[in-house]
């Protein structure tokens, strides 16, 4: 398992710098110029209308300084070798936007997305797995026919939707204000408080982003549980299992349950991935100072250095969380091994 956990690495290094060269092109292939957002117009095809022919020259004059001082001005193979050079040296330069070191910006914001992350995937699969194991266990009754028609309701109802209903009928909007509708403190939050009032206090406004990012994930897992479970007390060792006279929940919970689980961890490595991309919204949605909320911010102002740390962040996650799939199949079905081969 060590020589292949090894070659997976080596193998991640040429998948990660593919992924990061390909981000590069696309971003500074995109419409749109930090310099002429920097300057206010100039150079671009339309900017600097209703200017004098002295204002818009200086502002021509402002857009090449500006790039200048990006490096946007070399090829872009420089560009990228330059980039590659601040991330081999673990960092992303600096901020267009405001000079600030790129690293710096997304430590700050990083722990808030991994909790919200963290939070989400416990929700989902604390849910999918009981959810998925009754309706497998209880095949085309009502309640099995409710749950498979509710996961499909829930599956198809978009995040930004629900999340602005949430805010509307739950957060103060125009009905109950059960919740805050942003934020992750109260106004009259304090430091100072008992470690289990500001536990309350952030466990009330996460409530609502966390439970929007994981109703989609584990309607989904719940319906693969399902499937996969249902597959599994087919099996002969099942059937031979039960005619030892053992009890349904001895089969069901020491023998089919784990082997009904491979697919679900299989389908971890996207699902990490998934609610990165989809804190995005929810954390724009619900104000919260995570990644995804500084990468949008990122897009609107062209801070290509900061888009791109966004970026190389989702793809070191989505490449780890293959390999950690692969390394937690091992340890639920022991007769997969990655490190040896069957003999001939």
């Amino acid at each position: 398992m060590a020589r292949y956990i090894l070659i997976r690495f080596l193998w991640m290094i040429p998948t990660f710098l593919g992924i990061t060269l390909i981000s590069f092109l696309i971003i500074h292939m995109a419409p749109g110029d930090p310099a002429e957002l920097m300057a206010g117009g100039g150079l671009g095809a339309g900017s600097g209308v209703g200017l004098s022919t002295e204002n818009r020259a200086a502002v021509d004059q402002a857009v090449v300084q500006w790039r200048e001082q990006f490096g946007l001005d070399r090829p872009l193979h420089e560009q990228y070798f330059v980039w590659l050079g601040h991330l081999f040296t673990l960092e992303f330069g600096e901020s267009f936007k405001d000079h600030q070191p790129v690293w710096n910006k997304m430590a700050e914001r990083l722990p808030i997305t991994i909790l919200l992350n963290v939070l989400s995937i416990l929700l989902i699969y604390l849910v999918a797995i009981p959810l998925g194991i009754y309706s497998a266990t209880h095949p085309y009754t009502a309640m099995d026919r409710l749950t498979t028609v509710g996961a499909f309701i829930l599956f198809s109802l978009p995040t930004f939707w629900v999340a602005i209903l949430a805010i509307v009928f739950l957060g103060g909007g125009d009905f109950l204000a059960v919740f805050p509708p942003g934020g992750l403190h109260a106004t009259a939050y304090s430091e100072s408080w008992p470690w289990l009032r500001r536990a309350a206090d952030l466990g009330l406004h996460l409530f609502l982003p966390v439970l929007i990012m994981s109703y989609g994930g584990f309607a989904e897992l719940s319906r693969f549980m399902r499937g996969s479970l249902l597959e599994v007390l087919t099996q002969n060792y099942i059937l031979t299992a039960r005619a030892k006279g053992l009890t349904e929940r001895v089969v069901i919970y020491k023998h089919a349950l784990r082997n009904s689980l491979v697919p679900m961890v299989t389908i971890l490595a996207g699902i990490l991935p998934a609610l990165i991309g989809g804190s995005v919204i929810i954390e724009t949605i619900f104000s919260i100072p995570g990644i995804g909320q500084l990468g949008f911010q990122a897009v609107l102002a062209r801070d290509y250095p900061v888009i791109m740390a966004v970026f190389t962040m989702g793809a070191f996650v989505t490449l780890v969380s293959i390999l950690l799939s692969d390394f937690l199949l091992t340890l639920v079905d022991p007769r997969i091994s990655f490190g040896r081969r069957s003999a001939s």
